[in-house]
């Protein structure tokens, strides 16, 4: 990261600096915003970066008091250089071996990164929005996730108001037809997360079968390093398979497992030593009783930013995998 970036990520700087104080103030909300376009938190931070480099380079030709609306300049200048660089992700995914799976961010008790407690869209939300275009979920962001008006959008896009509701209206079907809209409660949801865990890493075919809906799907994301499976796996008896003998034929004997939040909901992180092996979210169906979507996300480019010293709540002597 460039040393101009510096004093915007790093608080402690920004109080001899209006314009850099205007950024830091805004930040939180710039990554919460191009985090969910874009599911990447490098892309994320590049994106973040092009963002205060467009800042300086505006305020080196006009005084910060002449900027009508900081936050207003700052939100369309991020947007628009996070949907330039949708397209360079896109490209990547084509070439990806495997699922792919956004990068998930998980939180700590105290974030040292203000970030992490951006607005959280869940990983199956994310999932979905992968297939709306780049412009759809633009949109279906600033409007259902950060509440921006419809006429909002329209100047931070450059469409009209009648064109953001168009487009508002078709990514709103979209995803509410892939993902009805229901909210498990956070007890239930960690009990289910619990359950799981316990099963999948002790290969109990038995209480996986109880705990797994009939059509549950399974992502996983292992990148070139630690591949797992080329596609997802659909349906119960295969999903099975899949995790018990993933549990006895790959993972490492030991494991430390951690119950952290990832992008909001409950889920598992587990440790090989003091390095992050997997990420583990459940998503339930509607009746939150059985595990209706499992993604797990071991490829170790996307877990290079989770800490093990971020303690969350432990599992009583590490977890055996094998």
């Amino acid at each position: 990261m460039s040393e101009s970036l510096e004093p915007g990520t790093r608080t402690g700087g920004a109080a001899a600096d209006p314009a850099t104080r205007v950024f830091v103030d805004h930040r939180e909300l710039l990554f919460g915003v191009v985090y969910n376009m874009l599911g990447s938190v490098a892309d994320t931070d590049d994106v973040l970066q092009e963002t205060w480099l467009s800042w300086t380079g505006r305020l080196e030709r006009t005084p910060l008091d002449s900027v009508g609306s900081p936050r207003a300049y700052l939100v369309r200048i991020a947007v628009n250089h996070a949907l330039s660089r949708r397209a360079a992700v896109s490209r990547r995914r084509e070439t990806y071996v495997g699922a792919w799976l956004p990068e998930p961010l998980v939180e700590t008790a105290e974030p040292q990164d203000p970030a992490l407690r951006a607005e959280s869209v869940s990983l199956a939300l994310l999932v979905v929005l992968e297939s709306l275009s780049p412009l759809e979920r633009a949109v279906f962001v600033l409007h259902e996730v950060f509440g921006y008006a419809h006429t909002e959008i329209a100047g931070i896009i450059g469409r009209t108001p009648a064109a953001v509701r168009q487009l508002a209206h078709r990514a709103r079907e979209h995803v509410h037809a892939r993902r009805p809209l229901y909210e498990a409660r956070p007890r239930v949801r960690r009990e289910a997360t619990e359950r799981f865990v316990e099963a999948a890493l002790g290969g109990d075919i038995g209480a996986l079968m109880e705990i797994l809906a009939p059509d549950v799907t399974v992502w996983t994301d292992g990148g070139t390093g630690r591949p797992v499976g080329l596609r997802p796996v659909r349906g119960r008896e295969k999903a099975v398979r899949l995790l018990t003998g993933y549990a006895s034929r790959r993972a490492p004997e030991r494991l430390d497992l951690r119950y952290r939040r990832v992008n909001g909901d409950d889920a598992a992180v587990l440790f090989q030593g003091d390095s992050p092996f997997a990420v583990m979210v459940m998503d339930l169906t509607p009746e939150g009783d059985r595990v209706s979507d499992v993604y797990i996300v071991t490829n170790p480019e996307k877990l290079g930013h989770v800490r093990k010293d971020d303690e969350g709540p432990a599992a009583d002597g590490g977890t055996d995998a094998g």
